[in-house]
């Protein structure tokens, strides 16, 4: 007979299961979390097809970091395939939280004896169901209907996605509590999001960068996701930078995670 969970383990499933509730239906939240990074993939495909033929069909006209047997869409789309998913958990997670806090919902939940680490943990879970979906979803189209051509295994790929999406849902989780609306929350991608997006080597190598920008991309969470889609795209083996670059952030989405659980207020003030 299998032991059964431990309470704190079975508020944390049934805190989970409800909020998976509400999201089956709430069909455009879903949508957003699952069909867009795939769309923008497809697209992002789509224009790399569209310049190569103008450019008379080469591959060789591409940007930083193309190696000589890869396209454009290659060098790129990996480092995407990671970014993609952890945008859109970040911004769906922070307003789906807002939206529970605002009605009212959590400063309920945290009236039953319900600890916070529990109620974080229960949307972490319910959310890393979905961001499990989307990686899935997305890494699926790229490496086996867009032709994402990759020297790793397309299973590390789905893993590095799914890291990503846990990261961007525990950022999510986090900057909730300090945005008093929807639009507030919307605002916080800025300043958490697009600095990332400048300085984790997507659009020029980091080592070639001022340094101290260089040094400011060590410290960010999404340069090490983009090292780890990199290291996928040129090797074939595991690598100790691979390894590195995950563990760092497995670590920043745990530690994030735990910063929510300290920060979660009842109501927004």
């Amino acid at each position: 007979m299998s032991p059964l969970p431990s309470p704190s383990a079975h508020r944390t499933l049934t805190t989970a299961a409800r909020v998976l509730r509400q999201l089956r239906h709430d069909p455009r939240a879903t949508a957003l979390m699952l069909l867009v990074p795939a769309v923008m993939i497809t697209l992002l495909r789509f224009v790399f097809d569209t310049s190569a033929t103008a450019d008379g069909g080469g591959g060789g006209g591409g940007g930083a970091g193309t190696g000589a047997g890869s396209s454009p869409f290659d060098a790129v789309g990996a480092s995407l395939l990671g970014i993609f998913p952890l945008v859109t958990m970040f911004l769906v997670t922070s307003i789906a939280t807002l939206r529970e806090r605002t009605g009212g919902t959590l400063e309920r939940l945290l009236a039953l004896p319900l600890a916070k680490a529990e109620l974080i943990g229960g949307y972490a879970l319910a959310f890393s169901v979905l961001a499990l979906l989307q990686a899935a979803l997305t890494t699926a189209l790229a490496v086996w209907v867009l032709g994402l051509d990759v020297v790793g295994s397309p299973w590390l790929l789905l893993l590095v996605a799914l890291l990503d999406a846990l990261l961007g849902t525990a950022l999510g989780l986090f900057v909730s509590a300090f945005a008093a609306s929807e639009f507030q929350a919307v605002q916080f991608m800025p300043v958490v999001i697009f600095p990332q997006l400048l300085l984790c080597g997507l659009l020029t190598p980091r080592a070639s960068m001022h340094p101290v920008l260089e040094a400011i991309s060590t410290v960010l969470p999404m340069s090490y996701a983009v090292d780890a889609m990199n290291e996928i795209r040129t090797h074939a083996e595991i690598t100790a930078a691979f390894v590195r670059s995950i563990t760092v952030v497995a670590a920043v989405a745990l530690l994030v995670l735990c910063l929510g659980a300290a920060t979660l207020r009842r109501r927004t003030p």
